[in-house]
């Protein structure tokens, strides 16, 4: 598991400059260790049994000393999430790259999966689950995210499920999620929805332990004061250092 660097003795610390000062969270499954590391905004990168997912890679994070992927997860078409440099920066000859059709269209040799649609790449179960706007946009009558055109993402590992929502609102198919263990859900405005939204669909789907991610100027001490007593674990991290 990496360590943050005010934990690394100062005799190592000259050989670890080069690394970011990133954490992974380890989770127990059936198949072994999974680690998660929050890297920027919307952008993770899932560890286990060897394999590498990086998910919305973008290159205002920090990859120095991260590896390579095996798979690419990409959500949806802004650039915040598809950015084709970082994307060729974390791809090898071997990398499987999973993508809603609009995104996969822009990135050479991309499997598209549509929402409601699943594959199962060695042992990750990827299923895309709708993200989308019920009502903000930037004018009347139109959204910033249709419905159809990105994915959120379950991903299953030896039992373990974990739901990465994408830019959504608390929808209906978010709302209506069963036995999910970890989960990242989103919440800013004007884009998504507030910390208070995000509770409430928290609620709905009861997710074991919850990340706040993409929240940008967002308070998340109102979502974390929603969720307690519910038996949620809310796990506050730095996506913004």
């Amino acid at each position: 598991m990496r360590v943050m660097r005010d934990a690394i003795p100062v005799c190592l610390l000259i050989c670890l400059l080069a690394a970011p000062a990133l954490a992974a969270d380890a989770f127990q499954t059936q198949a072994g260790t999974l680690e998660i590391t929050p890297i920027m905004h919307a952008s993770l990168m899932v560890e286990a049994g060897g394999q590498v997912v990086h998910v919305d890679p973008w290159s205002r994070g920090d990859y120095r000393g991260l590896p390579k992927a095996d798979y690419i997860l990409v959500t949806d078409i802004h650039g915040d999430h598809l950015d084709l440099g970082q994307i060729a920066a974390l791809r090898k000859p071997s990398t499987v790259i999973v993508a809603p059709p609009a995104a996969a269209a822009k990135i050479e040799g991309a499997r598209a999966l549509a929402n409601g649609e699943s594959v199962t790449l060695g042992p990750w179960k990827i299923e895309a689950i709708p993200m989308y706007n019920l009502k903000r946009g930037p004018s009347p009558g139109k959204v910033y995210h249709e419905k159809g055109r990105g994915n959120g993402y379950l991903i299953t590992y030896g039992g373990l499920r974990i739901y990465i929502a994408g830019d959504t609102e608390g929808i209906p198919e978010m709302r209506a999620l069963k036995d999910i263990d970890v989960a990242f859900v989103p919440m800013n405005l004007p884009y998504t929805m507030p910390p208070e939204e995000a509770a409430e669909a928290a609620k709905a789907f009861r997710p074991k332990v919850v990340y706040p991610y993409h929240y940008r100027g967002s308070d998340l001490s109102v979502f974390e004061k929603a969720l307690a007593g519910t038996g949620i674990e809310v796990r506050l991290r730095n996506w913004y250092p």
